[in-house]
């Protein structure tokens, strides 16, 4: 593999050796690993740009992974890097497996396009922090929830289509079974634990599944109560990513009725970890939360 990146190797391996293929972890690592060479070798983005006879905007998009690695541009700006001819070869080789579809492609007919790039950084993030206003966040999810949430949220009142949402969303936590899962940190308004979107069996079945999955490593679940001190967030979902690959920025998650909007900048990290920080001191302690949930549940019931 590439020398200099040796120290890094186990962590790339884990990319590739995840459970299910995950081009989009992937091609973001590889992305800034060209990004790494180019400052590595003196190259501007303007210069490098010459060099293809293209311009430097592309070489802007293809470090930040915006766009898929075409074997050709890549091959060509390692070898404008000095790559010796086995490091083009291996490189090339993780271009080619990063754009393979990824095992979400065949949700396609009700994924968003812009929730499929969600779904692959999810799956390889280390730590997943989230926070949720009205509804169980999709990963603790059971399947009747998910399902009632889909149809709910269904302007065409098409079941199937429901029943594939929430197919799509139960096949996302199995993630949460893998043999190194990600830590699963979540911060529930009481709301969440009031808004009816079943029947009371749902509901109840649904705040026990909330107590059984937090009770295992690596998950919390903590609950801000109705009274709790005000904290303003805009009353929007937040979900905070972290990654082991320190080629991979931690990235905040936005999530709007009909888009998303991703945000990799330090200083955005830095802004919603704190209100995410801001978030779990208002709210109970895992074990006070899970009192209430239990609570909940027994009420549903």
């Amino acid at each position: 593999m590439f020398a200099a990146e040796q120290n890094r190797l186990p962590r790339l391996e884990r990319c590739l050796n995840s459970p299910r293929h995950n081009p989009t972890a992937l091609r973001l690592i590889l992305a800034s690993r060209l990004r790494r060479m180019r400052l590595t070798s003196s190259y501007s983005p303007i210069t490098a740009s010459d060099a293809l006879r293209c311009s430097d905007s592309k070489i802007s998009r293809l470090e930040r992974g915006e766009v898929p690695l075409k074997e050709r541009d890549v091959a060509d700006l390692l070898h404008l890097y000095g790559a010796g001819p086995q490091e083009r070869e291996e490189f090339v080789a993780l271009v080619r497996r990063s754009n393979e579809a990824g095992w979400w492609h065949c949700f396609e007919d009700v994924l968003p396009k812009w929730f499929g790039k969600f779904i692959g950084l999810q799956e390889a993030a280390s730590v997943i922090r989230s926070y949720e206003v009205l509804l169980v966040p999709g990963l603790l999810q059971t399947p009747e929830y998910a399902r009632a949430v889909g149809e709910g949220s269904d302007l065409e009142d098409d079941k199937v289509l429901a029943s594939r949402r929430a197919e799509l969303r139960l096949a996302r936590q199995e993630l949460l079974d893998y043999p190194d899962p990600p830590q699963l940190w979540v911060v529930l308004e009481e709301a969440v634990l009031h808004r009816q979107v079943a029947r009371g069996e749902v509901m109840a079945d649904q705040m026990r599944h909330l107590v059984q999955m937090a009770q295992r490593p690596g998950i919390r679940v903590q609950v801000i109560p109705f009274n709790a001190q005000a904290c303003v967030t805009g009353g929007f979902p937040i979900t905070l990513l972290r990654f082991d690959p320190p080629e991979l920025p931690e990235i905040v998650y936005l999530e709007h009725v009909a888009d998303a909007v991703y945000l990799d900048k330090q200083e955005d990290a830095e802004q919603y970890r704190s209100i995410l920080d801001r978030l779990t001191n208002a709210a109970e302690c895992p074990e006070a939360s899970l009192r209430r949930i239990q609570a909940a549940a027994e009420r549903y019931a």
